[in-house]
Parts: structure tokens; C-alpha cells; sequence
């Protein structure tokens, strides 16, 4: 367990009780909000798209924009901590997160919203490391992992929740309802985070800004966004947009780990990576997080493209597997003070690939029921991977570095989300096309098919469209699973490459691991 709580503030400063309960459901609620903003909106792009009179590929924009400000402000959370003060930064990052969703639902025109998502970004990127950071903080030692497990439970929930409230905000609302929702909750959530949480401010230290090392993190990590959010409908590198991207972002990364590593005072520590618990911890965490966005990107895609189901139907199904994470995470909690982190995480990659490989066998006869038991498996495997790599990542740092190791855990989980959702959509898409010309190659006797199509009553017009959709309807099945089945390995192979870290300590007093 982290002794950071214990190291940083006196024991009379501990809060206790109803004190206590509230900082932790601040905390809890900020990291929630951010989180939901990632995927609430996702569902909401044709609806967004058509009611400000632009293409549907246009509208991926409003996702593009927050995502790249997001994954910029995130690594950022420590050098912004410890030059102006983490409570001072989250508190005024709460308070714009609620005004600047409330100018989101008022745009009229996309230049418009993708400002203030760009502006939405910027301040919801930090809260989430922010939150991890002050609960590690503030909450004393022996009530660290539960306070931990309420907090990871936002970010289990969130991504869930996010489609499911989208998609009925879609099908009953309106589009700018989505970002309403959220000024209510975020602004009084800021109002009681600087009451509970100004007397846990920390010194600031006015460090000078690395302002080389923070243009590289722009340059590369927008040309990334950009190229993951457009990819698609570009063709990928069939396209000079796109190809340049990825020549802007290989060369910008390389010079930015270059920079970073030689800069005595660095905007982003990556020699926090010399750490093997830290640095495991952030492998796992980018191919675990990746395996399991992938999934919760891929079935309410298909539920909603092959299946017929609504936007809010879909959503229902995926919300499925938080209900259950909910139960498991203060169990998971307990465990963790009795057996080695490692082993729950691999037992959570194992029912993650499980959730992953039940779908291989998915078809399109499945029923509401049928679809729950992945959801099932896969939420038993989202606390048992979250909460112990979080604390495995964080304890393994003298309590200096907390602030910026828990920005960077939380960047590679954004940037493995981004990453798995752009080559999800592609592996899916290039998958279909294959087995429909394999299909279709391979048809006994079509001319026979079409033929008593037309004797049926069908035009030649529509028997040809009949059995297309009957080819493309296959192609897009078999697609789905072999698509499932690719995530089940990388979930797999991450549940291998756990063990690679070194033991963690084990007990409320045990110290963190230095090596």
C-alpha cells in the first residue's frame, strides 16, 4: 500500500467520518464527469451532425476535439499540480468544466462546438488524474484501498453509463441535453470540493516552464487524435492526410521522449519509467484498457448497424456489465489487502478475454438475454483490472512523483482507448469486406438463389438486393467474431505480462515498492 497520505499530512489533518465520506464522493463524482464526457457524446454524433447541418464524418470532429485537449492536459496534471497547487487546479477545472458544457449545448454552428470541446477538454483532462491524486493524498492509509475502489468505480462506470444515457438523451431529448446534464452537478461539486479540500493544499513550486518539451507534446499527441478520428473515413493511409499525420506524430514522439529525458525540469517525468512496478503497471493498463474500449466500442456498433436495436437498447446491454462491477469492487477492495495484486489482475484479464472469446460464437439469432452473460464476465473483470494496477502504479512512487504518475497511468489509458477504438473500427470494417468478397466468391449456384428469388414474386432488382443483404449480413457476423476473438489474445496476452512486475507489498502498513 502507499504511504502518501501518511507522508504528506500530519494525522490531526486526517479527515475523519462524514468529512472523510465527502471527499471521497467529490473526488469520485469529478473523475466521473470527465469520464462520461468521452462517451456520452459518441452515440449523439449523427443526431449532433444533422441538427447542425453537416456530414456525419464531420461530426466526429466534436469527439476528436475534446479527445485531443484531453490527452494533452492529462500528462500535464503533475507539472500544473506542483506549479499552482493540485486543489487550486481542480477546483477551477470543475468550475469550467461546468460553464463550458453549458456553452457547448448552446452552439449553433461545428466551428463553434469544436471550440468549446476543445475548451471542455482542457479542463476535464485534469480532473481525472487530479482525483486519484488528492484521494491518494488525503485519504489516510487505512482507508486507502476502499476509498480507491470507490473511486475506480467511476471510472468503470462512466464509459457504461456514457452510451446508455446518450442514447436516450437521443431518442427522447436533444443533443445539447448531454452537455446540460452536467452543469448542475459540476458546478456545486466545485463550490464543495474548496470546502472539503483547501485545507489539504499543498506548496506550490514555481518551476520554469518546459515550453519545448510542451509544443512536442501538442504536435504529436494532436497529430495522433486527429489521425485516430479520421482515419476511417479517410482510408487510412490510403490517404496523404492521414499518412503525414503519422509522419508528424512518429517524429514529434521521438523527439519529445529525447527532450523530455534530458530536460532537468521536465513538463512530463518519464523517468518515473525506470520504475518496473510503475512502468508494467502502464503496459498492462494500455493493452487491458485497449481490449476491454474495443469491446464496449464494438458491441453497441453492431447491436445498432446488424442487430436493429436503438441507440438506448444498445446502451442498456453495455450498461449491463457496470451494474455488476458495482457488487464486485468493494469485494475486490478486501481482496486486495489478502492477495497479490498481480493474481486479481490476471484473474480480471482472464474473465475479460473470456466476456471477449463468449462472443467468437455470437450469431445473428441471439436474443437480449443471450447477449447479457459476456456483459456478465466482463463486468466482473473491470474492478479486479482497475483497482489493483491503479494502486500497484501509484505505490510503487515516493509520493513526490504521485501527481505525475497518476496523469501519465491515466494518459495511456485514454490514448490505449483512442488507439483501440480507431483499430477496432478498422480490423471490423476490413473484416467484413474480406469474407463478403470471400462470400460471395464462393456462392453455390447463384443464378439458381436469384432465380427462384424472382419466382417468389421479387424483381430482378431485388432479388440481387436480397441476397446481397444476405452475403453482407454473414460477412458482417463473421467479421464481429473474428474481430472479438483478436481482443480475447491481446487480453490474454496482457493477463501473461503482469507478472513481469515485481511483487507488490501487501497490508495496510507494507511500504511502497522502490524498484
Amino acid at each position: 500500500m502507499s504511504s502518501v497520505a501518511a507522508s504528506c499530512f500530519p494525522a490531526k489533518a486526517e479527515p475523519k467520518g462524514v468529512l472523510l465520506v465527502t471527499i471521497v464522493v467529490v473526488l469520485a463524482m469529478a473523475n466521473f464527469l470527465a469520464i462520461l464526457d468521452i462517451t456520452i457524446v459518441n452515440v449523439l454524433v449523427p443526431h449532433i451532425a444533422g441538427a447542425l447541418a453537416v456530414a456525419s464524418s464531420d461530426g466526429t470532429w466534436v469527439i476528436t476535439s475534446y479527445a485531443v485537449a484531453e490527452a494533452v492536459m492529462v500528462p500535464l496534471t503533475g507539472w500544473l499540480a506542483e506549479r499552482f497547487g493540485p486543489v487550486r487546479v481542480f477546483v477551477l477545472c470543475i468550475a469550467g468544466f461546468g460553464i463550458v458544457s453549458v456553452l457547448c449545448g448552446l452552439a449553433t454552428s461545428l466551428p463553434m462546438l469544436i471550440v468549446f470541446r476543445i475548451m471542455l477538454g482542457i479542463c476535464g483532462g485534469p480532473l481525472i488524474p487530479l482525483s486519484q491524486t488528492l484521494l491518494l493524498q488525503i485519504v489516510p492509509p487505512k482507508h486507502e484501498i476502499p476509498a480507491l475502489a470507490a473511486w475506480s468505480m467511476t471510472t468503470i462506470l462512466a464509459p457504461v453509463a456514457g452510451p446508455a444515457l446518450g442514447g436516450l438523451i437521443g431518442d427522447l431529448w436533444s443533443w445539447p441535453w448531454a452537455f446540460y446534464i452536467k452543469a448542475p452537478l459540476a458546478l456545486p461539486l466545485a463550490f464543495a470540493a474548496w470546502a472539503v479540500l483547501s485545507p489539504h493544499e499543498t506548496p506550490i513550486k514555481k518551476a520554469p516552464i518546459d515550453f519545448v518539451g510542451l509544443g512536442l507534446l501538442v504536435v504529436w499527441v494532436g497529430a495522433l487524435q486527429v489521425m485516430l478520428g479520421n482515419g476511417q473515413n479517410l482510408d487510412w493511409f490510403n490517404s496523404n492526410f492521414i499518412v503525414g499525420l503519422l509522419i508528424v506524430t512518429v517524429i514529434g514522439f521521438v523527439a519529445f521522449i529525447v527532450w523530455e529525458l534530458t530536460e532537468e525540469e521536465p513538463i512530463v517525468n518519464l523517468r518515473i519509467f525506470s520504475n518496473r512496478a510503475f512502468s508494467v503497471s502502464m503496459v498492462v493498463i494500455g493493452l487491458a484498457f485497449g481490449g476491454l474500449f474495443g469491446a464496449v466500442v464494438l458491441v453497441p456498433l453492431w447491436l445498432q448497424t446488424s442487430m436493429g436495436y436503438t441507440a438506448t437498447l444498445a446502451g442498456y446491454n453495455t450498461a449491463f456489465a457496470g451494474v455488476v462491477s458495482l457488487f464486485l469492487a468493494p469485494i475486490t477492495a478486501k481482496l486486495m489487502t489478502r492477495i497479490d495484486h498481480r493474481l486479481l489482475v490476471m484473474a480480471g484479464l482472464l474473465f475479460a478475454a473470456l466476456s471477449t472469446l463468449m462472443r467468437v460464437f455470437f450469431n445473428d439469432q441471439m436474443t437480449f438475454e443471450q447477449l447479457l452473460w459476456p456483459q456478465v464476465a466482463q463486468g466482473l473483470s473491470f474492478p479486479l483490472i482497475v483497482i489493483p494496477l491503479m494502486d500497484m502504479s501509484v505505490s510503487s512512487l515516493p509520493p513526490q512523483d504521485t501527481a505525475s504518475g497518476a496523469g501519465q497511468f491515466n494518459f495511456i489509458r485514454t490514448l490505449s482507448s483512442a488507439i483501440s477504438t480507431a483499430l477496432v473500427v478498422a480490423v471490423w470494417s476490413n473484416a467484413i469486406d474480406s469474407n463478403k468478397a470471400i462470400l460471395a466468391a464462393g456462392l453455390n449456384d447463384p443464378a439458381a438463389l436469384l432465380a427462384k428469388a424472382h419466382a417468389g414474386g421479387f424483381t430482378a432488382d431485388q432479388a440481387r438486393n436480397l441476397l446481397d443483404l444476405m452475403v453482407q449480413g454473414q460477412s458482417v457476423m463473421l467479421g464481429t467474431n473474428q474481430t472479438f476473438f483478436a481482443v480475447g489474445v491481446v487480453l490474454l496476452l496482457s493477463a501473461a505480462i503482469v507478472w513481469v512486475a515485481p511483487r507488490p507489498p501487501r497490508g495496510e502498513n507494507a511500504k511502497p515498492v522502490m524498484h
